[in-house]
This record gives C-alpha cells, structure tokens and sequence, in this order.
C-alpha cells in the first residue's frame, strides 16, 4: 500500500518522536494483579517510504528512567536483578521489516535489553496525521505487543504458594508515539 492511500497526508521522510506527547508503557502480572510502568527518556525516528511496508523505525531508552510510581520497585527494577541499568544503560529497537496485517500492520524488529537481541512483533496502528498549532505535521501511532523476560535474562522472581511466581514473565509493550516531520 503506498504511504499517500495507507493515511491521507502523510508523507515520505523522517519522523522524530515528540517524547513530551509520547508514552513507552508496559504491564507485568505480579502477584494477583498487574503492575504499569513506563520509560520517561527515550529518543526515536521513523522514516516513512514512499510505499510504507518500505519504512523503518528505531528507538534508544534509557532504562534508568523506569517509573511504576513507586521508588523502592523503580530501583529494583534499575539493579542486576533487572535492567542492571548501570552496566546497560540502554534498550534498543531497531524495526527489519512493516507487513500489512489486517487493517493495520506488524513491524518486525530487533529489540536488545541487557546485551541480548530478540525478534520482536509489535501490531501498529497509524491514529493519524496532522499539523499542529506551531505549523508542524505530526504523526500519532499506537505499537502493542508481548515479550518474555525470560527471553533477555531477566528472570528474578521469587516463589510463593505452590507453583506460584510473584511476578509474570510475560510483558505486555505499549508504544503510544507522536512524531514530528523533519524538513529536508
């Protein structure tokens, strides 16, 4: 599908992510209910081809900007028996390919977390195309998808009764990004 029939004014080029209307959220099962958290420093690009199962997208987050709400899991989560975010201050992603899947698309990327790199498929949702009240064209789309911990070494937890963890190892990803137009 080319870009122009995909979503009415969008065009080819570079995208920058706007972190101040960005969010990078995930959700883990712990204990009986889930906890949300979210990365606050991040920096990103997309760039848009002509035809848009043609373009790319990659992202750096600084896993010492996790935030749950709560300090004493924050720096849990920052120590090796997590993110070990002082040794590996950063997780990547950096997308291979964009299929079309229904009314939406998959993206195929490389995600890396602790010096491992995993496959990952994120659904993608194009929310829609715009110009802002300062002239700028904006773009807003929504990525979900689920990874192991366990798939990137990290697999602290601790057991409770019978079979049971405290925390889940599957993590649910939520990209909500808006990304700005960069001039040639």
């Amino acid at each position: 599908m080319t870009t122009a029939t995909a979503l009415p004014g969008l065009v080819t080029g570079t995208w920058v992510v706007d972190p101040a209307h960005t969010e990078i959220a995930f959700t883990v099962r712990h204990l009986m209910t889930k906890v949300r958290g979210r990365f606050t420093q991040f920096e990103g690009t997309v760039t848009v081809g002509d035809d848009l199962t043609s373009s790319a997208a990659e992202a750096t987050i600084q896993l010492a900007s996790v935030d749950t709400g709560t300090k004493q899991r924050d720096d849990h989560l920052r120590s090796s028996d997590f993110f070990d975010a002082e040794q590996q201050p950063t997780m990547t992603y950096r997308s291979k390919a964009l299929h079309e899947h229904g009314e939406g698309y998959v993206a195929v990327g490389d995600l890396t977390v602790k010096a491992v790199t995993r496959e990952v498929e994120l659904a993608v949702e194009l929310l829609g195309v715009g110009t802002d009240a300062y002239g700028n064209e904006r773009i807003g789309l929504e990525a979900t998808g689920q990874i192991s911990r366990k798939d990137f070494g990290i697999d602290f937890n601790m057991p409770l009764d019978g079979d049971k963890l405290l925390i889940g190892d599957l993590v649910t990803i939520t990209l909500t990004v808006q990304a700005v137009h960069q001039a040639a």
